[in-house]
């Protein structure tokens, strides 16, 4: 019989060193599938914006202490939170990390006071297109469409006013 080792989530700032490989991976990554300029979505909203006091948040999975997967979101709007820089370490993937990454997310956005979530992923990103789906969120676009033809591929996914209204009691 085989065990999942145990994963811990923390929040850190994106200072973090422990942030560094998802960073680094995540640029290479958009390097590979979009050119040498794709190191610059990384750096686009500054970081700031992915912590707590500007309604935002940067987590990491870890196991034994090693980062495996994160994500982060930001305030879209007064009711929106965007997810943005969801990775899986490379040595780590098909195990369902990305979709606890995306759980967790969508948990403290709603403990946070978010009704909704707001999110884009690029065309050349065929298992993340995958994982929204798969994970719950609408399509804002034709899902038949060539995605090259659409650039950006928007979704969203409104979270349960109970979720919502618990969280708002859990951080009174």
């Amino acid at each position: 019989m085989t065990h999942a080792p145990e994963l811990s989530v923390i929040h850190v700032p994106v200072s973090d060193p422990r942030v560094r490989p998802l960073l680094r991976e995540l640029g290479d990554e958009y390097s590979r599938r979009y050119g040498k300029d794709a190191h610059a979505e990384i750096s686009r909203h500054p970081d700031e914006e992915f912590t707590a006091p500007h309604g935002g948040i940067l987590l990491l999975l870890l196991e034994h202490g090693e980062p495996v997967a994160g994500g982060a979101f930001r305030r879209y709007d007064t009711t929106t939170a965007e997810l943005k820089r969801i990775w899986t370490h490379s040595a780590h993937r098909r195990k369902g990390l990305a979709r606890r990454v995306v759980a967790e997310l969508e948990r403290e956005a709603s403990a946070r006071g978010y009704r909704r979530i707001y999110l884009t992923t690029g065309p050349r990103q065929p298992e993340a297109r995958g994982l929204y789906l798969a994970t719950g969120y609408a399509p804002l676009f034709d899902t038949e469409a060539d995605p090259e033809t659409i650039g950006p591929l928007p979704f969203e996914k409104h979270l349960s006013a109970t979720a919502t209204h618990q969280g708002k009691a859990a951080h009174l």
